[in-house]
């Protein structure tokens, strides 16, 4: 079986890549695996003092694998609320670098992790309304970060907004010219290298505490409420018209 996540190791960094480019690096059983491993190897290395999550291709990530939901393979709302806590909980940074689009369920990620770094042009959409769902999962680590009109109003419509826009939110850290990504991922990662292992992992639990009892608190019912819209009807018909690309039935 084809590796869809890497890591790698140097210099204090670890990099962990997403590379499912097939399906735009959706959320698929084995992607999450991977990426669930290597955070957790990330936080057993001791040669690994920060963990840098990024990507493959031009899509940082699609959201769901809407294939696998719209065939009825869709059963992995407890792998993403792991996935979710491990990156809230593992006890060093992880800054998310996103240079592509960002839906659905890869908002969730950029909200769990502790800095996200991304191109003030890109766009960025919670397009689960759009398709008969709910943000219900990722509602928990988004939610916590965003300002709570701009969220209304992006989780209502599904329309994109920019990084720029993230930024303004309070989803992401920072949104720059994509050209300045590099310079402003090495600036962040020289200031977490000046920080103690014990500084860092004791911080992070701190800033982290509140969002990780979040997780453990609600995870359960979100993963119900989410699978529960994943198997209607009204969602498959979602799905299916989006991988038809066509209209909906309720926009007939």
């Amino acid at each position: 079986m084809t590796e869809l996540v890497h890591l790698d190791v140097a210099d204090g960094i670890g990099t962990i890549t997403l590379d499912s480019q097939e399906n735009r690096n959706a959320l698929s059983v084995q992607l999450m695996s991977e990426l669930i491993a290597h955070l957790r190897s990330c936080a057993e290395d001791p040669a690994v003092r920060a963990i840098v999550l990024t990507h493959a291709g031009k899509v940082f990530c699609a959201g769901a694998d809407l294939k696998a939901a719209s065939t009825g393979g869709m059963n992995s709302g407890s792998q993403m609320i792991e996935m979710l806590r491990t990156i809230a909980s593992t006890p060093k940074p992880v800054i998310v670098l996103a240079r592509g689009p960002v839906r659905a369920g890869g908002l969730g990620i950029v909200g769990a992790a502790d800095i996200a770094i991304v191109a003030d042009d890109q766009t960025f959409a919670f397009t689960e309304a759009r398709l008969g769902l709910t943000p219900a999962i990722i509602s928990l680590t988004t939610l916590p970060v965003m300002d709570k009109r701009l969220a209304s109003r992006w989780y209502l419509t599904g329309e994109t907004f920019s990084g720029a826009d993230a930024e303004r939110s309070g989803l992401v850290s920072r949104a720059v010219p994509a050209d300045q990504l590099d310079a402003v991922l090495r600036e962040t990662l020289d200031g977490l290298l000046q920080a103690s292992p014990q500084g860092l992992a004791k911080t992070k639990e701190l800033l982290g505490r509140e969002l990780v009892a979040h997780l453990d608190e609600h995870g359960a019912a979100m993963v119900e409420l989410s699978e529960s819209l994943f198997g209607s009807e009204e969602a498959r018909e979602g799905m299916l018209a989006f991988r038809e690309k066509r209209k909906p039935a309720w926009q007939q």
